[in-house]
């Protein structure tokens, strides 16, 4: 069984990001005065009196409105509240009971799903305010701020009660999570809706709809996984809003997080020097990714378009000449369904282990093949190599001096064991040390 899940909704601009962080201890929301600020479901997991729990933090819902990004949002949070066990309507005690708030309030009891209703901006002790909020028929309000953490832990045992029997709903998540990185407007939430099957992001024609990373758990007869939809990755010289700011700082968090990158590249453009950047992020976090070409369906081809656009990739893209390249169209579900088997492919060969008696077997074939360099006489002596980690595969190699150990020398190193054992998907970190130096 999964984790219970709370969602925390209401109407635009009460605090709902700022009391989502508060609970789960981080800074995964963007908290901004600008209400629509948070316009997809956020996901986060804490706990709380031994019960771990996912908390959903939802766009503002507008019950009025002729916005398109407004209502976009008001759909969203209807699935959040669908998908939850327990509904935390947060409402603004300095506002008061307002026409929105009422008809949330409908909406939710409409939905039959425990709701309990808190009231936040009250910073010290019960303010008297508070007592109007009876009026929207939903019980007992619980006063808190989101700011200072109060009434927080009478809010989570409230939300408690409420969750189904504990049993084996903690189970090891054994799920790979996979993020989908890219420049706006590549087609990255749309590859998320097409794997889903449902409207689960925002997709817009609009540069930078989806501001925040949206974990969808999502499970198929390959496995199970953990769809990550990020921000798209501005040019540094367009980030000019603290908004954007938050968003690039987010999806480089999702990488971190992640087991697989995908890398959207968008076929009518071909590689731009943001892409390499993007990609980038992912080559330096140590993860297994591959080259996704979207939008190939509206590209005009002959027999030489696909390979034309491996070569650009790989020469652009020189330093990830590991990553399993993919054409697809995300609209049309075009070899979309051939992404599952690569993921597990680059997550497999992420995690290979590789015995030392076979590694050193294969360095002493290389140092054969191709001496070591030299420098003024002395000779680089290669004793042993090592494995000491996975995702990234890791190896330590000790040598009797760590200044001939030229680059050139340790790259080729690193294609005799690509050559030997695959590891395709996946970057290599290597660590030289020097004869007594202790092992990472």
């Amino acid at each position: 069984m999964s984790r219970p899940i709370i969602a925390i909704v209401g109407r635009p601009n009460v605090g709902k990001s700022m009391l989502f962080n508060k609970l789960i201890g981080q800074r995964l929301a963007i908290v901004e005065d600008t209400p629509g600020v948070t316009r997809d479901r956020i996901y986060g997991e804490s706990d709380w009196a031994g019960r771990s729990f996912t908390l959903i933090d939802t766009g503002g819902i507008e019950p009025r409105t002729d916005s398109q990004i407004l209502s976009f949002m008001r759909e969203q949070a209807e699935i959040a509240i669908r998908h939850a066990d327990v509904i935390v309507f947060l409402t603004d005690v300095k506002s008061g009971v307002t026409a929105s708030d009422q008809e949330v309030a409908n909406l939710l009891l409409r939905s039959g799903k425990p709701i309990v209703l808190a009231v936040n901006k009250v910073d010290q002790g019960q303010s008297p305010d508070v007592y109007e909020f009876y009026n929207l028929g939903l019980g007992d309000p619980i006063a808190v701020s989101a700011v200072h953490g109060h009434g927080t832990g009478d809010l989570l045992d409230e939300c408690i009660k409420y969750f189904p029997p504990a049993g084996e709903d903690e189970e090891e998540d054994e799920r790979i999570r996979v993020a989908i990185i890219g420049k706006p407007n590549v087609g990255k939430s749309s590859l998320t809706n097409k794997i889903l099957g449902q409207e689960r992001v925002i997709v817009s024609d609009v540069a930078g709809t989806t501001r925040d990373a949206i974990d969808s758990a999502f499970e198929n007869e390959t496995g199970k996984y953990v769809f990550i939809d990020t921000a798209g990755m501005r040019k540094k010289s367009k980030v000019d809003e603290a908004v954007e700011r938050y968003s690039v700082l987010r999806a480089q968090m999702a990488i971190d997080r992640a087991d697989v990158c995908l890398i959207l590249i968008d076929a009518q453009e071909g590689i731009t020097e943001q892409d390499t950047k993007v990609a980038g992020l992912a080559h330096d976090a140590g993860k297994a990714s591959i080259i996704v070409v979207n939008k190939w369906d509206l590209v005009e081809k002959d027999g030489k378009t696909m390979d034309k656009m491996r070569q650009d990739i790989r020469r652009d893209l020189g330093y990830m000449t590991y990553a399993p390249i993919l054409f697809i169209s995300a609209l049309t579900g075009q070899r979309v369904p051939r992404l599952f088997d690569l993921i597990n492919y680059v997550h497999g060969q992420a995690a290979t282990r590789i015995a030392t008696g076979m590694l050193n077997s294969v360095l002493a074939d290389a140092q054969t093949r191709v001496q070591p360099p030299t420098d003024k006489g002395r000779r680089l002596k290669i004793y042993y190599m090592t494995q000491t980690g996975v995702k990234p595969p890791h190896f330590v190699i000790f040598c009797n001096d760590a200044r001939l150990f030229h680059f050139s020398y340790q790259r080729y190193l690193e294609n005799q064991i690509r050559n030997v054992f695959g590891l395709e998907g996946t970057p290599i970190k290597m660590t030289i040390r020097q004869k007594g130096d202790k092992e990472e």
